[in-house]
């Protein structure tokens, strides 16, 4: 499939709660992926969540790393409903979690060729994910780097991670070091990293080597996923889930009552 128009039919950027989103379901994120790497582009591709929409409110550094990704999609069917019912025609498929995307992002990968370098989670724990897709889906080819080192930009660790992929060269970089980290990590070696595509994808790799319990997948489509994940880390998760709404709230019902002033005035 050709994208070179692609961005300006398919995944037209909206912004909603403060947020620039592009609605973009798991195929056209395929082919996106497909297309950069074809075209031997650099393209970051984020995702906005409501931890990620809090956090961009509240941390400049956040923002900077918006500003450089190409496409954000929609992680989270709370925006969907949200968007919504600010007036934009969001559809279910177009909430895409990476629960949801490795897998066929992974068949692809397998299938074409391409190579897929994973950064992050636990020591010994990418390395188990890893291999169980490379069980799942024969022929892929996947490194792993696990995300305990010293980040900053300078420092020996940091250079010795980017060093081991630009030997690799991988088409894809999964980079899954929870949030804001990995998007501050992103941001800060951008220029540096020897991909064709950047992926920030939490912890999609903890789920498959089973470390994290993986959500009911009905559950995401009714908006619920995080009750479960709440239950399975509420002392990491508790104040995402419990606390930040409310701020998210304040977003909505803000640019809720403009919607309203905005269908007065016609």
């Amino acid at each position: 499939m050709n994208l070179s128009s692609f961005g300006s039919v398919i995944g037209q950027p909206i912004t909603l709660l403060g947020v620039t989103v592009n609605p973009l379901s798991i195929p056209q994120l395929n082919a996106l992926v497909a297309e950069a790497i074809t075209q031997r582009k650099r393209w970051v591709i984020a995702h906005h969540n409501l931890h990620s929409t809090y956090i961009y409110h509240r941390d400049p550094k956040m923002r900077a790393f918006y500003s450089k990704a190409n496409y954000t999609h929609i992680d989270g069917m709370a925006l969907v409903l949200l968007g919504n019912s600010l007036g934009f025609s969001l559809q279910r498929e177009q909430r895409v979690t990476y629960a949801d995307w490795l897998n066929p992002l992974m068949a692809e990968a397998a299938q074409k060729s391409w190579r897929v370098f994973y950064l992050g989670s636990k020591p010994g724990v990418a390395e188990k994910g890893a291999s169980i897709l490379r069980e799942k889906f024969l022929g892929l080819q996947i490194a792993t780097r696990d995300g305990y080192f010293d980040a900053q930009p300078d420092s020996q660790e940091n250079q010795a991670v980017l060093q081991a992929i630009r030997h690799y060269q991988p088409n894809l970089l999964l980079v899954g070091m929870s949030m804001p980290r990995q998007e501050y990590w992103v941001s800060d070696n951008l220029e540096q990293i020897a991909a064709n595509v950047v992926l920030t994808s939490g912890a999609a790799i903890d789920y498959i080597a089973g470390v994290v319990p993986t959500p009911p997948r009905w559950s995401g489509k009714l908006g619920l996923e995080w009750f479960f994940r709440l239950i399975a880390e509420p002392k990491r998760l508790w104040k995402r889930y419990l606390l930040e709404p409310w701020f998210i709230l304040t977003l909505f019902l803000a640019e809720y009552t403009q919607l309203l002033f905005r269908r007065h005035q016609k």
